[in-house]
C-alpha cells in the first residue's frame, strides 16, 4: 500500500500561493516511519480532477487530497470525488451539525442574531455535502470537516486546518503501519566526478544488495563548494552498511575525492 498526495488549486500552479503541503506531508510521514510514494498537482479544472480521482480510486493507495472542498465556484473537489465514484453528493448529517455550530459561534461572537435559515447560512451547508457513504475528518481549527472515502482523505487547502487533520487521519487510522520497516541512509559528496563513470558501480550495488537503493544527486556547485555529486545508499539498515562500505571501496578504486555528506 503506497501513500500519495494530490494538491489541488489554480493558485498553486499560477504561483499566486507557494505550496507548503508537499514538504509538510513528508515531515508528518517521516516522523511515523512512513514515506510518500507519489504526488500530483492539479488546477481547479473539474474534468481533470475527476479523471485523476477516477484513476487513484481504482488502486489501494492511501491518498491525501488538499484543496477545493469549500463552497465557492472554484471549489470542485467534493463534486469531482462523487463523480469519480459514480455516487450522489449528499449533506452529511454530522457535517451539517458541525457547520451549524460554527455558524452559531460566529454569529454570537459578532453579536448578531442566530438565524440558520438565512440564504448565506444555508449556502455554507454545501461544505458538508460529500459523496454518499463518506465519513468526516474533524477540523480542530473551525469545526468545518473534511471527508474520507475509499482510503482517500480530503482536507482544505489552508495549512492551519489541513495539517492537524492529516495528522488525525494518520494517528487514528494508520498507527499500525508506523515504523514497520527500519530505514537507513548514508551518503558522501564526490567532487568533480562524472555520473556516467559511477553508474556501473551503482548498478552493481543495487544488484548485490536488493534491499537498498542507490541515489545520485549532482550539483553544479557555488561559491562555497565546487561541483559534486551526493552519492549514497538508502534502505534496509544492515544492507545499507554493507553497500555503503562497498561503495566507498569502489570510489577509492576510481581515486575519487569525497567527504561525508
Amino acid at each position: 500500500m503506497a501513500i500519495g498526495l494530490i494538491i489541488i488549486g489554480d493558485e498553486i500552479l499560477s504561483g499566486k500561493r507557494a505550496d507548503k503541503h508537499f514538504p509538510k506531508v513528508i515531515e508528518l510521514l517521516t516522523a511515523r516511519g512512513l514515506q510518500l510514494d507519489w504526488a500530483e498537482y492539479i488546477g481547479d479544472d473539474r474534468t481533470r480532477i475527476t479523471s485523476t480521482l477516477e484513476r487513484s480510486f481504482v488502486g489501494n493507495d492511501i491518498v491525501f487530497v488538499t484543496g477545493g472542498i469549500g463552497a465557492t465556484p472554484d471549489d470542485h473537489t467534493r463534486q469531482c470525488a462523487a463523480a469519480a465514484l459514480h455516487l450522489p453528493i449528499v449533506l452529511h448529517p454530522e457535517a451539517k451539525s458541525l457547520i451549524e455550530q460554527r455558524i452559531t459561534d460566529m454569529l454570537i461572537e459578532a453579536g448578531k442574531p442566530v438565524d440558520l435559515n438565512l440564504p448565506e447560512n444555508l449556502h455554507r451547508l454545501k461544505m458538508g455535502e460529500f459523496p454518499q457513504g463518506a465519513q468526516i475528518i474533524p477540523n480542530p481549527y473551525n469545526k468545518i470537516p473534511g471527508f474520507a472515502i475509499q482510503n482517500h482523505y480530503f482536507v482544505p487547502g489552508f495549512p492551519v486546518m489541513a495539517w492537524p487533520m492529516l495528522e488525525w487521519v494518520l494517528d487514528s487510522h494508520y498507527s499500525h503501519l508506523f515504523h514497520q520497516h527500519a530505514r537507513a541512509e548514508k551518503s558522501v559528496l564526490v567532487f568533480d566526478a562524472m555520473e556516467s563513470t559511477l553508474t556501473p558501480m551503482m548498478e552493481a550495488l543495487e544488484s548485490e544488495y536488493p534491499l537498498i537503493k542507490v541515489f545520485s544527486l549532482p550539483s553544479v556547485g557555488n561559491h562555497q563548494i565546487r561541483r559534486h555529486i551526493e552519492l549514497g545508499v538508502k534502505g534496509e539498515p544492515q544492507q545499507v552498511e554493507a553497500a555503503f562500505d562497498a561503495m566507498l571501496k569502489g570510489l577509492d578504486g576510481f581515486q575519487a575525492e569525497y567527504v561525508p555528506a
